[in-house]
């Protein structure tokens, strides 16, 4: 049971720096390669060396490789995981460094990964988020919650446009026929349908209105999504 015997994990992340406690990367490791994956890691330091020790004391196999995951090409990344800030005072190359480090890291692997995937007919992709994603926690980080957000939507984007295959050019007419069937409302809303709703939100008699989510989508977020 949940036998991993044959298979190649590719963890990103999986540094081990601190004496004490476990990185979830490492966890994550070191729990797949005790199953029987064979780990391939990539970390922005070769601080994972520990990791790779742990895995492989228990006669594991696990190699390692200094990893920047927010580029093609190797560059001294900058940021960290969660910095400080709200729109109105975070410093724009800060806000650039979240969304690097924490969404197009995912992106990236996403790109070089689903390929192979379909090649070899079968995989998975598992990504970390953060409950900072689905709701304030407290304390003004904008540029990780709203990246920790970002990465839920893209993992749920992603697993849903990977079965089936895009339409194809040829085929736009009845992709478009499909969309309208699909809004209870019998038709895809248009650029007029939002700014309606953005002038409602951005005037005085919104002005009680703080923080939530107003959905412009003619009821197909309720819906059980005909088709």
């Amino acid at each position: 049971m949940l036998s991993l015997h044959g298979k190649v994990a590719l963890i990103t992340g999986l540094g081990q720096s601190q004496p004490e406690g476990w990185g979830i990367g490492a966890a994550i490791a070191v729990l797949l390669a005790r199953q029987g994956a064979k780990i391939f890691g990539g970390n922005r330091t070769l601080a994972s060396v520990s990791t790779k020790e742990a895995i492989e004391t228990e006669g594991g196999v696990c190699d390692v490789v200094d990893t920047d995951v927010t580029s093609d090409i190797y560059e001294d990344p900058c940021g960290s995981l969660s910095e400080p800030g709200s729109p109105a005072t975070m410093l724009e190359e800060v806000w650039d460094s979240q969304v690097d480090l924490n969404l197009k890291s995912v992106f990236l692997m996403c790109q070089h990964v689903l390929p192979i995937m379909e090649q070899q007919g079968g995989g998975a992709v598992m990504s970390v988020a953060s409950i900072a994603g689905l709701r304030y926690i407290g304390k003004a980080q904008v540029g990780y919650s709203v990246t920790k957000a970002a990465i839920i939507q893209l993992m749920k984007t992603t697993a849903s446009s990977m079965h089936p295959k895009v339409y194809a050019d040829d085929q736009a007419e009845r992709y478009m026929e499909i969309r309208h069937a699909q809004v209870p409302m019998g038709k895809m809303g248009d650029a007029w349908d939002v700014a309606n709703a953005t002038l409602f939100l951005v005037s005085d008699e919104a002005q009680y209105i703080t923080g939530q989510e107003l959905i412009v989508d003619g009821g197909i977020t309720s819906s059980t999504g005909r088709t």
